[in-house]
């Protein structure tokens, strides 16, 4: 890997609290990876992001990226999805795939809980 990833698995925040996301986003600085909450079995993640990151793939599971702000690319075998402010797309399982974000860009994440978040 190029660059060093900030990665917590964790869940930093349990039910019925109240999370800031952009307080949280704020607080931290790219290649940041905080698991917020658990959903069931799912987890929603909050990343801080600039840069490249490297190509990988989730054998088992689906993996949703939302934008808060910035822009976001996703990077797949066959095309370039842009993900602008607001916009959410879905990373099939067995997808391989690498994200970038030109500039400082916080997003949301929501996956298996049992994903590891550079890849299989």
């Amino acid at each position: 890997m190029a660059q060093d990833y900030d990665i917590h698995t964790d869940e930093k925040f349990g039910s019925l609290t109240l999370i800031d996301i952009a307080a949280e986003a704020a607080a931290h600085e790219p290649w940041f990876n905080q698991t917020l909450t658990a959903v069931n079995d799912s987890v929603v993640r909050l990343g801080v992001l600039e840069g490249d990151f490297h190509w990988h793939k989730h054998d088992a599971d689906d993996e949703f990226f939302y934008v808060i702000e910035g822009r976001f690319l996703i990077d797949l075998e066959d095309r370039t999805v842009t993900l602008e402010p607001r916009q959410g797309f879905v990373v099939p399982r067995g997808v391989v795939h690498r994200t970038r974000a030109p500039g400082r860009t916080p997003i949301v994440m929501v996956e298996a809980a049992r994903v590891v978040p550079t890849g299989d």
